[in-house]
């Protein structure tokens, strides 16, 4: 039982985190979730330990929901059917690690190549895995510049490429093309290649973009990785990471504590994530999907045009739920917690109102420090 004191700041931390879910347009994450019909799991112990595709003596677990999620979503990826795998991971930046730690586990020595509009978790991974790589530019969109990519990459032409393309940039949503990638190389003379797609945001809706992107295994990825608090919906961070399962056999390690083998990075992982994951999923289905991407992207239009029509230069890539602007004020950055570099953007998910975009426009054309036209975000 709780002293009073500190039940009043548990109150008040509920409260503040209340509030500031109102308000937030600037980092992707769903709000129109409700899993008040999985209450009951979170009064019991859980762990998915180990491999998900293999039963271990701990069965306190939702490694068979699991399992589920990831042939969900290998479908969707185009996954060979006998030759694939995958668990669900702490989201994006796990996803990240994993693939790229295939990738060093097939070339040691392999050179892993990134734009600068990559995610800060592959910095990350390339140091924990201390990993040689390259930065290649990027294309004012945000896509990886391949012109670039060749030119650095034939300096290494012995050395085997380790890529992370980006299927949704975090700053801008640009896509890169797995398919030119693993051309570009061929023609730079490289013949191991490895390719993870980051697809944190984009992956449970890029398959069904008009002008689908060349991402997928079909596409020639060896890993992809997709975040399922950021479309799906979810109350935690939590993702999904996939692989080709012959790739994943170097990594294997048989447990005989737990009576099982070990594919994770994370050995032991959420048994709640995979529950909420698969709802999601069998709430949705492929149809509720596409729908809910349907409305963001009608919304992320709307948004574009109404900031051009106050004077605000806005942009946004093909079919993308990222609206990027020049940067703004403080106080709406902070009141919206818009995400911001050398450009500002807003990230339209299930659960964002027309009503959150509408105060936001509110808030920039009263905004006395963004002059008409006075700062243009690059397209």
């Amino acid at each position: 039982m709780l002293d009073a004191h500190s039940q009043n700041r548990l109150d008040e931390l509920f409260d503040s985190m209340n509030e500031a879910n109102k308000s937030f347009l600037g980092y992707p994450f769903a709000k129109d979730f409700n899993y008040e019909g999985l209450l009951r799991f979170m009064k019991l112990t859980g762990n998915n330990l180990g491999d998900p595709f293999t039963p271990g003596t701990y069965r306190v677990s939702s490694k068979e929901f699991e399992c589920e999620v990831v042939e969900f979503f290998a479908h969707l990826f185009r996954a060979p059917f006998d030759d694939f795998w995958g668990y669900v991971t702490n989201g994006g930046t796990e996803g990240n690690i994993y693939g790229m730690y295939l990738g060093r586990e097939m070339y040691p020595n392999g050179i892993a190549y990134f734009s600068r509009d990559t995610h800060y978790s592959v910095s990350k991974a390339v140091r924990l895995l201390g990993l040689s790589h390259s930065l290649v530019r990027s294309q004012p969109s945000g896509e990886i510049c391949y012109e670039h990519l060749a030119e650095v990459a034939a300096r290494a032409k012995n050395r085997a490429a380790i890529v992370v393309a980006n299927i949704g940039t975090t700053m801008k949503e640009g896509k890169d093309n797995v398919r030119r990638i693993r051309e570009t190389l061929v023609d730079a003379g490289i013949k191991d290649i490895y390719i993870h797609s980051d697809a944190a945001l984009c992956g449970p809706y890029a398959p069904f973009l008009a002008a689908k992107p060349a991402f997928d295994f079909g596409d020639g990825a060896d890993s992809i990785t997709l975040s399922g608090h950021k479309f799906l919906g979810a109350p935690m961070p939590c993702g999904v990471v996939l692989a080709r399962r012959q790739n994943v056999q170097r990594v294997l390690q048989r447990i005989d504590y737990i009576g099982a083998a070990d594919t994770t990075l994370s050995g032991s992982r959420s048994a709640q994530t995979p529950i909420i994951l698969w709802y999601a999923i069998r709430s949705l289905g492929v149809d509720g999907i596409k729908e809910a991407f349907a409305r963001c992207e009608r919304l992320a239009g709307e948004v574009v045009d109404e900031l051009d029509s106050i004077d605000v230069s806005a942009w946004r890539n093909p079919e993308a739920l990222t609206v990027v602007f020049p940067p703004v004020e403080d106080s709406i950055k902070s009141k919206w917690q818009l995400a911001t570099q050398d450009v500002s953007h807003l990230v339209v998910t299930p659960g964002t109102t027309k009503r959150q975009l509408d105060m936001l426009i509110q808030a920039i054309t009263k905004s006395r420090r963004l002059s008409p036209r006075q700062v243009t975000a690059t397209a």
